[in-house]
């Protein structure tokens, strides 16, 4: 699970280092940018086969989209957003998001005012219309922006449309059946544990 966690941030270094021109880089190098160990880069790139050539280094390009498939950013995702409000709108408007071909093909809410209003080229839906619209659309990811107390019950609702996977943005843990994938951001958790470490470093 660690390995996952810095496959998305060895990725955004690649991205950064193909924008600047960068072509090759070497373990060592990629080691002062990132703060992890030459030896922990070079054994997390040997646990998914031989990118790179000893004294030579990485070939920029070909790890960056290495690295892409094995995230899995070789495809397109469909997503849905649930909950209009400030959360939901950013992440609607979130460029990165597209870029990184998760692609938002529906807006929903509860609240009338809401429903029929564009966030950029995506119209607020009624949460009645979800199920059809998830499965008519094979959406591959349910967005929660929701406050918790309903999360749960959107979650439900997002599994029996035939959903793959959860973004949760909703401050609860949700229960959700094995075969489907969730990832939870707590921003508070996230928050406190800065708190946490600020106090540590007095």
């Amino acid at each position: 699970m660690a390995l996952i966690r810095r496959l998305p941030k060895y990725h955004r270094y690649l991205a950064e280092f193909l924008a600047e021109g960068v072509t090759i880089i070497s373990s060592k190098e990629l080691s002062k940018v990132m703060g992890f160990t030459a030896s922990q880069i070079r054994q997390d790139f040997n646990t998914f086969g031989e990118f790179g050539q000893q004294g030579y280094g990485y070939n920029v390009e070909v790890l960056y989209h290495e690295i892409s498939k094995i995230i899995g950013l070789d495809k397109t995702y469909s997503t849905v957003i649930i909950g209009a409000g400030n959360l939901g709108q950013a992440i609607a408007n979130y460029t990165s998001l597209k870029e990184s071909r998760f692609i938002p093909k529906g807006m929903f809410d509860i609240n009338p005012k809401m429903i029929g209003l564009k966030i950029g080229d995506i119209e607020i839906k009624d949460m009645d219309d979800l199920e059809c619209f998830v499965e008519n659309n094979q959406i591959d990811i349910g967005i929660i922006c929701t406050p918790g107390s309903s999360a749960q019950d959107v979650a439900d609702r997002l599994v029996r449309a035939g959903i793959k996977g959860i973004w949760n943005f909703a401050p609860v843990d949700l229960k959700i059946p094995n075969h489907v994938v969730v990832e939870n951001v707590h921003v508070s958790e996230s928050l406190f544990a800065l708190s946490f470490l600020m106090k540590s470093n007095k």
